[in-house]
Parts: C-alpha cells; structure tokens; sequence
C-alpha cells in the first residue's frame, strides 16, 4: 500500500512539473509575440500630413470669389498628392471662411496658424482681408500668398507676402489706355466701391484717364447696396461715353441695369472684380457689351488650362473662374516651393518662393518683384452674346 502511494505522488508530480513547463513554454511564447507587436507599431510611424490654409468669403455677398479661390486650391492640392505629394507625405487643406470681413480675416488667419499649425495660407481673397491678414502672417514667419488681392500696398506688407494676379494700378492703367486709344472714348464717369479694391483700381485709373481723355465724374458706393440712381442721375448730367465702375459683380450688375433704365447709354468699363458668371446672369441685357481686365480666360486653348478646366467642372460641375485659375497657380506655385524645402516653412519656404521665376501657370508665366508682386499680362474680355469672349 505504501509503494502504490509514494508511485502515485510521483506521477503527480511529474504531471505537474510538464504543466509547468508548457505554461512557461506558452508565456514566452506570447511574450515574443508581444514583444514583436510592440516593435512592429513603433516601426510603423502614421503618415504624415503637411497642413496649409486658405482664408476667404465662402458666404455672404462675394462668396463666389471665396469658393472659386477654394475649389482652385483644392484641385491643385489633389493634383500635387496624386504625384506623390512632398516625398510621399501628402498636403493636407484646411480652409477658414471670412465672410468678406477684416476681423473674421485676423481671426481666420490667427487659428490657422496658432491651431492648426499651417506652414502657409493661400489668401486672403479680396484686398481688405490680406491687408488685414497679412501683418498677422508675417509676423509669424508664415507665408501667405493672395491669388486676387490686387490693392496696393500688399506686397509691401512684409517679405511673408505674395500675390500671383496683376495689381489694382497695372489693370486700371491698361485698360484706360485700351478705352481711350483702341475704342476712342473721350469722357469717362467713374463709380466705386469705398474699399481698398475699388479705392486703388479708381485712383489708377482717374489719373491715366485724366492723362488721355476727360473724366466728368466720379462717385462713390458701398459693397451691398441696391440702389445707385442718385449717383447715376449726376452722372448722366455730365454726359460721359463710358463709365468705369471700380468693384465687384453684384453691385456692378445692377449699376448696369439701372444705368440702361436711366437711359445712360455708356460702354460699361470694369475691373476683374467682373469676371464671374454671376454678372452676366445677374445683368443680363444690361452688362452685355461690358469689357474688364482679368487673369485668366476659360477657353484659353493651352492644354494645361484647358486639362484644369475639365478637372473643375468634374469636380465641381461648373466653369472655373479667374478667382479658381489664379488660385490654382497660386497653390502650385507654393505647393512647388514647400517640396523644394522638403516641406520646411518659414524662413526656408519665403526665401524659395522668391526665387520663383517664370512659373509656368494656367494663367501665363508668373515672375515676383523683390517685394514679391506678381510680373504678368493682363487680359482683356468682353461680354458678347451672353458670354465672355477675349479681346486681348
């Protein structure tokens, strides 16, 4: 009986100690394969994204130049990942609207860059939001470049800021020269909006007309309002042959149809603040004649502007603008000079930016000044038969 005992012990102890053995077998086991996992996650770092902004209207009365200049970054952004991006890491776009407002500019500006830790911003959209902007920008060593803030001073705000489109003074000029020596106008009435945008384009392009011709009168108005017969009444007493207004489409359309009601029969003369599909669908009759500078045409025949057109209307499904075109350049271009710095801002990506030289764009080859304006060619369109069709 005592033999049988002590046998079955130690066959039990047998039993435990093989347990013992595969359970510490089983535990090295996972605590290689934990082991392994944990290299494994430490070796896989998440992808890295490079963050940059855009400011602008996208509602309120100018939203069209805000979603176009939006729409125009983001194909841009699509185009540049879909290429590999900047060594692989793709661009992520974060987009602020503004409202059109200056304080809504500062602080659109300040979250991008104090928040989302953009390394640049395509913007602002109109003239008084960069102007507003920009300093802010600047002063944090973050570039900003304005696809359609055309009012002078911005590039004197700081060696941060850029513009791709042709100032307020460059197309005033140019298109008071074509008024008075290709159309043979002689008396000019003028009619701005009391901002920076129309402010500029007016004082250019008084001074040009006054050099050439006769300007009879010059009135003013505010972004937003309706009526404009007081100012249209005084002018017509001065009986010009064109009339000039210095600001954009909403307010421009309805000035044309409440010219034509007056019976002020004038060629209407404008700014690229025109160049959008809603004055002709606002204006109708009324602005069918209009001629405007702007940045860029739709049917350019380039296949580069035309491979951009199709894009946007897939994308969107509707026609690109300027605002879109200018934009677009304006992405690829900092887009180009962010992978040139692999991605680096600051002082880097300023001091790449200004190199730039020739860049080959959608809306012609675009050079900067040492104070980072824009060196291009203006266009010139018209609107005829309900479209708008290049006369230069």
């Amino acid at each position: 009986m005592g033999t049988f005992r002590r046998s079955r012990f130690l066959v039990m102890l047998l039993i435990l100690a093989l347990s013992l053995s595969i359970l510490a077998g089983c535990g090295q086991s996972q605590s290689k394969q934990e082991s392994s996992g944990d290299a494994s996650s430490q070796e896989a770092k998440p992808e890295e994204t490079i963050k940059i902004g855009t400011i602008g209207p996208l509602t309120g009365n100018i939203a069209t130049y805000g979603i176009s200049t939006k729409n125009g970054v983001e194909i841009a952004v699509e185009e540049f990942n879909q290429n590999g991006g900047i060594n692989g890491r793709p661009v992520k776009l974060i987009s602020e609207d503004t409202r059109g407002d200056q304080t809504e500019a500062a602080n659109a500006a300040s979250k991008l860059i104090e928040q989302d830790k953009v390394v640049a911003i395509v913007g602002g959209v109109i003239s008084s939001e960069t102007l507003t902007a920009g300093p802010i920008a600047n002063d944090a060593k973050v570039v900003m470049i304005s696809s359609s803030s055309t009012a002078a001073g911005v590039p004197e705000i700081g060696d941060y800021i850029f513009r791709n489109c042709l100032s307020d003074e460059v197309q005033a000029v140019q298109l008071a020269e074509y008024a008075a020596k290709e159309l043979g106008l002689k008396k000019f009435a003028i009619m701005y909006t009391n901002n920076d945008y129309g402010l500029s384009l007016k004082n250019a392009f008084e001074a040009k007309a006054k050099e050439l011709a006769e300007v009879t009168a010059v009135e003013t108005y505010n972004d937003g309002e309706k009526d404009f017969r007081a100012q249209l009444t005084k002018i017509k007493g001065t009986n010009p042959d064109a009339l000039y207004i210095a600001g954009y489409y909403t307010e421009a359309a309805k000035i044309a149809q409440q010219a034509k009601e007056q019976g002020l029969n004038v060629q209407i003369l404008g700014a690229d603040g025109f160049y959008s599909p809603v004055l002709i669908e606002l204006g109708g009759d009324a602005v069918e004649g209009a001629i405007f500078t702007a940045g860029f045409f739709t049917d350019d025949p380039s296949e580069k502007a035309q491979n951009f057109v199709k894009a946007y209307k897939e994308k969107f499904n509707a026609e690109p603008d300027m605002f879109a075109a200018q934009a677009y350049d304006a992405a690829m271009i900092l887009l180009t000079a962010l992978k040139n710095t692999n991605g680096e801002g600051g002082e880097a990506l300023q001091k790449e930016m200004a190199k730039t030289k020739d860049f080959p764009g959608i809306t012609g080859t675009t050079s900067f000044t040492e104070t980072g304006d824009a060196i291009k060619n203006i266009i010139i369109l018209k609107v005829e038969n309900g479209k708008f069709t290049k006369l230069r």
